[in-house]
């Protein structure tokens, strides 16, 4: 068993939430265990809920195409979310969920080892651009040891605002530009740990 279906299993059992007692399957993720890219959204949503796979409604449908736009389909990267369990009502996700729901996503990222983690809308970019505004750093990358972080507004967001389909879009295209750096970044010379913010 590889280690990301371990894990898989040990998700399944998770009973640290109330909200696990109103799942119908937990949705720990899925794709490539050795991808350069993954993807972080915020929460599963009803159809992920019925499927326990990530972005299999309307949000991943157009996820697939912003994909398609750079070559790639999703069993080239990896797709996982900030939980595991659909909320309640479709709720944003709470400090505490997100909170006991962390060690597994460690967990994801320690196996897959990606070069680019995209976070998909603001709690996902929460955790690794505290502090900001996810229309002001939408688009921008912050390189942080061997990952490059790059921050992306969620897909359900144009679904919701047709004006941000455009700057989705664009921001997407400028992922190959980004992998390009991850891959000289990661054949560089060990550099001291440190932040660096960069436009692409």
């Amino acid at each position: 068993m590889s280690p990301l279906n371990e894990l898989y299993g040990q998700i399944a059992l998770c009973q640290k939430c109330e909200i696990a007692k109103f799942r119908t399957k937990v949705v720990p993720g899925e794709g490539a265990e050795d991808a350069d890219i993954m993807f972080i959204g915020e929460a599963p949503g009803w159809h992920e809920d019925q499927q326990g796979r990530p972005f299999v409604g309307p949000a991943g449908q157009f996820l697939d195409k912003l994909l398609a736009t750079i070559n790639l389909n999703r069993q080239q990267v990896y797709i996982a979310n900030v939980i595991k369990c659909r909320p309640t009502n479709n709720r944003d996700p709470l400090p505490a969920e997100m909170q006991n729901c962390r060690p597994w996503l460690d967990s994801q990222i320690e196996i897959i080892k990606p070069k680019i983690i995209v976070t998909l809308g603001r709690y996902s970019m929460a955790m690794y651009f505290p502090g900001k505004s996810i229309s002001k750093i939408h688009g921008t990358a912050q390189k942080r040891d061997d990952i490059i972080y790059y921050a992306m507004y969620h897909p359900a967001a144009a679904l919701h605002q047709q004006s941000l389909r455009q700057a989705i879009e664009a921001d997407m295209l400028k992922i190959p530009k980004i992998l390009a750096e991850a891959t000289n970044v990661q054949e560089a010379e060990p550099q001291p740990q440190q932040l660096n913010m960069f436009e692409v």
